[in-house]
């Protein structure tokens, strides 16, 4: 069987994506989770990964003895083990659409990332508007997130980015989290989108979990100084 390790629910974005891409699926897998302590080297963490992936990071897919990291990587191999399960788009323009929105949220919007950590228990309106506020680049990842999704949203009916579900519904599923949280400005059709990735089986099965950890990691909670 797949065995998928991961980190803290309520606050690993990566691990979400993958997690989310198998349970939505029905893709059968082994959950691994290695709980944050710390990411020094010496960390309980980092020393429980050491034998399975020479990057020491979350998520990590193993297979028969082949482990995978890096999220797109992941997923690129599930699609291919796992033709049946069209977890992407099954026009080929559509998918390489899906494939470089993938890309773009796998390398880009780090300002949004920073400033805006993925906490799925928190409620954090005045982060989030002192965020809006004070930084561009934020307003910038902000404003590009819902053009992308806009577009998306009018080129393909059925709710979802292309339609059904797919790897790009997961790779933006923490996006909607972070938004969430942050109570971040959004038009209401992108409102819509958030509450349609959340009512999601795989992802409300993630956020359950997330929400039943209890779990306060004080070096991954900027904006709190408990639970």
């Amino acid at each position: 069987m797949l065995k998928l390790y991961i980190g803290n629910k309520n606050y690993s974005s990566w691990s979400m994506r993958p997690w989310v891409l198998l349970k939505q699926a029905g893709i059968a897998f082994e959950e691994v989770k290695v709980r944050f302590d710390s990411f020094e080297p010496q960390s309980n963490f980092k020393q429980s990964l050491r034998s399975v992936t020479p990057t020491g990071r979350v998520p990590v897919l193993v297979d028969d003895g082949l482990a995978v990291w890096d999220t797109l990587a992941i997923a690129e191999y599930l699609a291919e083990k796992f033709p049946q399960a069209a977890l992407w788009p099954k026009d080929m323009k559509a998918r390489a659409r899906a494939r470089s929105i993938c890309a773009e949220m796998h390398s880009g919007f780090g300002a949004l990332r920073s400033h805006c950590p993925m906490n799925i228990e928190a409620s954090l309106p005045q982060v989030g508007a002192l965020a809006m506020r004070d930084q561009p680049a934020v307003r910038s990842d902000l404003e590009r997130i819902v053009a992308m999704w806009t577009e998306l949203l009018k080129e393909h009916k059925g709710g979802l980015l292309f339609g059904d579900f797919s790897i790009a519904d997961a790779f933006f599923a923490p996006v909607c989290m972070r938004i969430k949280t942050y109570w971040l400005p959004v038009p209401n059709h992108i409102t819509a989108y958030i509450q349609r990735v959340a009512a999601l089986a795989g992802v409300k099965a993630w956020i359950d979990d997330a929400l039943a950890e209890h779990d306060f990691r004080e070096f991954d909670d900027p904006y709190r100084l408990s639970r």
